[in-house]
């Protein structure tokens, strides 16, 4: 396999850092600058600040302006913050019009709260006409998307008939999904849901009871419900090959998320003997159904050539479906393989579009290769603002490299990154506490460089930071 992206670019860690001139410009200043040359995250940003009075005095009425300026040039979160505003009157005169308004937009870009919450105000008639049915539909939009309160809220729909037709089958669906997020209501929701109607669960028993019932009766969604029980010891004796009979029932009716767990088993032998043919099979089955996990597996081996021979291509293909999806994990693989040119022409462009997707869900390994893009200027333009920042937050993820990369750039103060050795020492003695052996020699470097009472200023910071700042399990 070709030298990956991380190997390639990671290489740049500076071994000599030099000390240049203070930046007299603001991270804020900076900001305002790209906001008024109508760069809509900028603009977004600031809305933020001002809204929470992070860094400035917060004022509503500066929210409102900025959010609007970046909501005009279509940036969906903008656009739901603003339809917030309107919500709540803050900055702006109550009007649940506009905030429908605004929703709509936001929501029409898949914005998930946006849409969740068209589905509250068409079922209250907040803004607009109740209408249960177009309730109905957003509330599937954000509920297919992951929404806990939606995926309730959808449920209840389904109980009461209201906008669609009433079918206990799927609310027990979307209750079990919201309740597997945690969500209280579905919790209790799903124990009183029934095959012939609804009863409260007195208590586990009880639970488990409604499950079995309507495994037994052949509800594929129950029977997957029993199973994970069993996988878990949840209400019942911890049962591995019970788990299995029941992942298998709901399998072979198409479930999606039963197949891709028994493939699962099967890949490692889990309550069943293991068996490479039949865990790729059942994979792809989940896969073929749009499970998004199921795609990135498949993925992830052909790209490894893991079970499966190695096939670049197959693998992008995969992975590109599975990123399509929004799945953080496969548009990271996706912006590796544009960036090493794994079975497609490398595009330094594309690579970087991805990562952009994966580190903007908060994926540590994109936020990382995403800031060292920036500062290199591939696949776009160089601006190492914008890498300090994505550096910095796979950093307080805890990643060591980003770690020690944050050292580095605090040690040379590139442009647009004010030089600082006392960042420089705390954010490199962390790199090296968590394995970054090119961090310790520079750690060593920049203590030189300070002043024995700044010294000490540095390795009380390093302490918090490393207290704060370790990897996410």
């Amino acid at each position: 396999m070709k030298k990956g992206i991380f190997a390639r670019l990671f290489d740049w860690t500076s071994s000599a850092p030099q000390q240049t001139q203070n930046r007299e410009n603001t991270h804020l200043a900076k900001m305002q600058e790209t906001g008024a040359q109508d760069n809509a995250q900028a603009q977004f940003a600031l809305g933020l600040r001002y809204a929470l009075g992070k860094g400035v005095a917060q004022d509503d009425q500066q929210a409102f302006a900025w959010y609007r300026r970046a909501a005009e040039q279509g940036h969906a979160e903008a656009q739901y913050h603003l339809g917030l505003m309107y919500v709540e009157g803050r900055g702006v005169a109550q009007d649940d019009q506009q905030a429908v308004a605004w929703f709509r937009k936001a929501g029409e870009q898949g914005n998930v709260a946006a849409q969740s919450n068209l589905g509250v105000r068409y079922i209250d008639g907040l803004g607009v006409a109740q209408d249960y049915q177009q309730a109905f539909v957003w509330f599937r939009k954000a509920a297919e998307q992951g929404d806990a309160e939606a995926q309730y809220n959808l449920g209840v729909m389904y109980v009461l008939g209201d906008g669609v037709a009433q079918d206990y089958q799927q609310a027990f669906v979307w209750w079990r999904q919201a309740a597997e997020q945690g969500h209280a209501e579905a919790q209790v929701s799903l124990d009183a849901i029934h095959a012939d109607g609804r009863e409260m669960a007195q208590d586990e028993q009880q639970a488990v009871a409604l499950d079995r019932r309507a495994a037994e009766q052949g509800i594929a969604e129950a029977q997957f419900a029993l199973g994970v029980r069993y996988a878990k010891g949840d209400g019942v004796v911890k049962d591995g090959q019970q788990a299995v009979a029941w992942f298998r029932k709901a399998a072979d009716q198409g479930h999606a998320e039963a197949q891709y767990d028994l493939g699962q088993r099967y890949t490692f032998g889990e309550g069943v003997v293991q068996d490479d043919q039949q865990a790729v099979a059942l994979i792809r089955k989940a896969a073929d159904q749009g499970h998004v996990a199921a795609q990135y597996n498949m993925g992830f081996m052909y790209a490894e050539g893991f079970k499966l021979a190695q096939d670049y291509q197959k693998a992008f293909a995969w992975f590109h479906q599975a990123a399509e999806q929004g799945y953080a994990a496969a548009q990271n693989r996706l912006g590796a393989i544009y960036a090493n040119g794994d079975g497609v022409a490398q595009d330094y462009q594309q690579a970087r579009t991805w990562a952009s997707k994966a580190a903007e869900q908060g994926y540590v390994e994109a936020q990382l290769v995403l800031g060292v893009m920036y500062s290199r200027g591939l696949g776009g333009a160089q601006d190492y603002q914008k890498a300090l920042g994505w550096i910095s937050m796979a950093a307080k993820q805890g990643d060591a490299r980003a770690q020690g990369n944050l050292g580095a750039m605090y040690a040379t103060g590139q442009e647009g990154v004010v030089q600082d050795d006392r960042q420089a020492y705390a954010w490199s003695t962390v790199a090296a506490a968590n394995g970054d052996a090119t961090a310790a020699t520079n750690r060593d470097i920049f203590a030189k460089r300070l002043s024995p009472a700044v010294l000490a200023e540095a390795q009380a910071l390093a302490v918090q930071y490393f207290e704060q700042y370790q990897p996410k399990q």
